[in-house]
């Protein structure tokens, strides 16, 4: 049975640490999300779930590096239930789903009144603990019942699986004309990307362009609309940083990188609240992952790369390639940037090489 007291008053062994696991948090939350919204599109993903148990076990670890034991009492239970899930003997449900998210949703909350002097007493820390507890020895059969148990306990309400997005009733359909809609909003906002530099003008219809392009060339394995959308998104997220992240010509600091990488997931987030756009959501949450597992946010290796990220992360790379000295008052040309594009072919996938190969040499021909 879990510490109640350490979870209804927690004592601070050390300010500086549990700052610093607030800071870990902030960076390893927005991956639970992702993969949770993941598993209710794909919920036999076996490569999403061992994601989220290793993300889960490194806020763990944290909690327990920095001495946070309410960080440790919250996702213990949480980890062992994620471990039977990655084991075979539970299956992903979106209650499953939510719980996770709740429970990470309490976590941050408290380590951040905790940080701040405030008291943890109205966030019930002892009675979602003692709940998550309860689902390590659940069966399958009963699972979503304990669940809707603990939620309840912890919020006051029951909630209705059919109601939660993946549930068990599926959203109507999207109408032409919502997707259109949809599509000129998000343009908008890539417009609205565009007119902070005077490089980036025209940006997202080239990059629109070449990916289009080198999906059809390869047989439209991807579905052109939420290819459409994931261009017009994928960089929106830079908006909410700093400036100076992503619009100074000098060389990025460490700090400056690190910020950076945030973007994907603030972008990605952006679409996964919205119905009808999980294609795009994976699309730009995975663009700037890499075959080798040496990109970012996750470090997903090629298999586990969705198609449409690859064709993305290509063309963005082609770009930026063009885009390179603009500031020195000079562009690349086609030929010098697909040769530097090539000469990168490590960093992309080898199944899109020759695709976008043929789309550019029609350029250059054309």
């Amino acid at each position: 049975m879990a510490n109640a007291q350490a979870l209804a008053q927690p004592k601070i062994e050390d300010r500086e640490a549990l700052n610093e696991y607030l800071d870990d948090l902030t960076d390893l939350v927005p991956k639970i999300e992702r993969d949770v919204a993941a598993l209710k599109q794909t919920p036999s993903d076996q490569n999403v779930v061992s994601n989220l148990f290793r993300t889960l076990h490194n806020i763990k670890g944290d909690a327990a590096l920095c001495k946070v034991e309410l960080g440790v009492l919250i996702s213990h239970p949480l980890e062992t239930v994620l471990g039977r899930l990655r084991a075979g003997e539970l299956r992903f449900t979106p209650l499953l789903g939510e719980i996770i998210l709740l429970s990470i949703d309490r976590l941050e909350q408290a380590v951040e009144m905790l940080a701040a002097g405030k008291a943890l007493a109205d966030l019930n820390l002892v009675g979602l603990v003692r709940g998550l507890e309860n689902l390590i020895r659940a069966p399958q059969d009963r699972l979503d019942e304990a669940i809707g148990d603990v939620i309840e306990s912890v919020t006051g309400f029951r909630p209705n699986p059919a109601s939660l997005p993946g549930g068990r009733e599926a959203a109507p359909p999207r109408t032409q004309e919502a997707i259109a809609d949809d599509l000129l909003f998000f343009r908008s906002l890539a417009q609205q990307f565009e007119s902070r530099s005077t490089h980036f003008a025209g940006r997202s219809a080239r990059t629109l362009r070449l990916a289009l392009d080198t999906n059809e060339i390869a047989g439209a394995p991807v579905d052109p609309v939420q290819l459409e959308a994931a261009v017009y998104m994928h960089d929106i997220g830079m908006m909410f940083l700093p400036e100076q992240a992503w619009l100074k010509l000098q060389r990025l600091s460490e700090h400056d990188k690190k910020v950076l990488r945030t973007h994907p997931a603030l972008g990605a987030g952006l679409l996964e609240r919205m119905n009808g756009w999980e294609g795009a959501a994976e699309i730009v949450a995975q663009h700037h992952e890499m075959p080798d597992g040496a990109g970012y946010p996750q470090g997903l290796k090629a298999g586990q790369i969705c198609p449409g990220a690859k064709i993305l992360a290509m063309v963005d790379a082609f770009e930026a390639v063009m885009l390179k000295h603009t500031h020195r008052g000079h562009n690349r040309s086609l030929l010098r940037a697909i040769a530097e594009v090539n000469a990168c072919n490590n960093q992309f996938a080898a199944e899109w090489i020759e695709p976008f190969n043929r789309v550019i040499r029609r350029m250059i021909e054309g």
